[in-house]
């Protein structure tokens, strides 16, 4: 039965931290069976909300209620009870146990002598992927699946135990389309058994498809609530950011020289890539376009030597090279940018100077043969004022920054090479809308500034915004082309999925 009231309030809570005051006054109710959206920018509020609600944090002031009745909580274990859980953007997986493992990690079912009951949890994991409507054997280890694989996982494990709301923190950040449709009929079918699901995601067109309802906050503060049935892609942007769309969204006007800086011909490693062959001309934003698993990622690895070629051949600027490893295509001025900032693009402990100048090392060193302090100084400074990064101080450790500031350090990091060709994999993965925009901002000037780009990315519009031209990846082959004035969203997923 439907309640007449929310099932959960939280009225005029407040948060401070040392010389930060994170929420004021701020308001946030969910219903039951409801899909409601927490929107805003990075460091708009949006954690500290959450955590206040999975009870990581207690708030400084305002009451939470909870089928109508005030709760504290002062832990995980009190609102975990209450059935609140979560699932975080950066899993929460031990990659070397099963699916199974994962599933009831701390609170494993035990038999009469207290030996783990390993058949009563593998019938219990099998009925819970079955009724996600997923194909995971719950043998298999986490490290062996797929990225939309382990997403399913975290859902299951969130829902192993009596549920009501669900917390969804950015879950199609590293999802191709057909996940991301896949993890909506799940939470369609989870609305329609009465539990609510809180979703959090910078990716506009999910929240108007998916959602009932809409809360945003903006520094910290209410800025605005719809229901999604009212709401448009302007009118989320401008509770958000305060400024339309169209603003935060040009079209890219510059237009790539003749002249070809890289060619890749046949490049090939069975049985993930096949046959691959483009040519990136100078100043041009090439697109490559695909589903997970076409082969995108794997394509630029190869590129830049990260994984070692089966065969195939690659020219820069119209001379033969050949790249074993990424210092080689640190040599030839190749640059990647990876999907993931946090893994393989950043040292989270480590300051913004540092970051910045990882790839530079040999080039500013002084007599002595250390490291120049000034040069690096200079060096990061410059960036950060060409990037427009938001740090207290170049030796703010990294791993503070919002996520879009994170992706300004990769990026600063690697156009300390002055790169000829800059791949870009994924470049706004799990950065809000305002963030975007800048980081399109800087791909726009830097292929205006005569860089050959090469963009992956699983948002289309972001393709058609950014490209000249798009090619389509589909099991390890580049299976079409598209110039700008003739990709379009329908095309580039048939190509895809033909």
């Amino acid at each position: 039965m439907t309640m007449s009231g929310p099932l959960l309030e939280m009225r005029d809570i407040s948060k401070a931290f040392p010389g930060v005051r994170a929420l004021e006054h701020v308001n946030f109710s969910v219903r039951e069976g409801e899909i409601v959206c927490l929107l805003g920018e990075n460091g708009a509020g949006k954690s500290t909300l959450v955590k206040i609600l999975t009870g990581v944090h207690q708030p400084d002031g305002g009451k939470i209620l909870f089928e109508g009745r005030q709760v504290r909580f002062k832990g995980t274990q009190d609102a975990f009870a209450l059935g609140i859980s979560i699932v975080f953007q950066e899993f929460n997986l031990c990659p070397n146990l099963s699916a199974m493992e994962n599933l009831f990690l701390g609170h494993e079912a035990h038999g009469r002598w207290g030996l783990l009951a390993c058949r009563q949890m593998r019938e219990r994991a099998r009925r819970a992927f079955a009724q996600l409507r997923i194909a995971i054997e719950p043998d298999a280890l986490v490290r062996d699946l797929g990225v939309a694989q382990q997403q399913m996982v975290e859902v299951a494990k969130a829902l192993s135990h009596p549920t009501r709301i669900l917390i969804m923190d950015e879950p199609t950040s590293a999802l191709a389309d057909e996940g991301v449709q896949r993890l909506f009929g799940i939470m369609r079918e989870l609305k329609g058994r009465g539990i609510s699901v809180v979703f959090i995601s910078h990716r506009l067109n999910e929240v108007l498809e998916v959602t009932d309802r809409v809360v945003c906050l903006k520094d910290g503060q209410n800025s605005g609530e719809i229901e999604t049935k009212a709401a448009d892609q302007d009118r989320l942007v401008s509770m958000m950011v305060g400024r339309d769309l169209g603003q935060m969204y040009a079209q890219r006007q510059g237009r790539p020289a003749d002249e070809i800086v890289l060619e890749v011909r046949n490049l090939s490693r069975p049985p993930r890539i096949r046959e691959v062959s483009f040519k990136l001309h100078r100043g041009e934003i090439l697109g490559l376009a695909g589903l997970i698993g076409a082969g995108r990622t794997e394509v630029a690895r190869l590129i830049i030597g990260a994984d070692k070629t089966g065969s195939g051949r690659m020219f820069l600027d119209g001379k033969a090279i050949e790249i074993r490893h990424p210092s080689d295509a640190v040599a030839h001025h190749i640059a990647y940018v990876p999907e993931d900032r946090k893994r393989f693009g950043l040292v989270l402990g480590a300051s913004v100077r540092e970051n910045t100048t990882l790839t530079i090392h040999g080039k500013i060193l002084n007599r002595l043969g250390l490291i120049c302090r000034a040069a690096e100084n200079a060096i990061t400074d410059e960036y950060i004022h060409k990037l427009q990064t938001r740090v207290s101080s170049r030796e703010q450790i990294t791993r503070n920054l919002s996520g879009g500031n994170q992706q300004k350090v990769v990026l600063s990091k690697w156009l300390a090479i002055q790169p000829k060709v800059l791949i870009l994999d994924e470049p706004t993965r799990g950065i809000d809308v305002g963030a975007k925009t800048e980081v399109h901002r800087i791909i726009n000037d830097l292929a205006d500034r005569g860089v050959a780009i090469l963009l992956i990315s699983s948002e289309l519009p972001e393709l058609l915004r950014l490209a000249d031209r798009v090619a389509v990846m589909r099991q390890g082959r580049v299976t079409a082309e598209f110039p700008r004035a003739a990709a379009t969203e329908n095309a580039i997923m048939k190509a895809a999925v033909a």
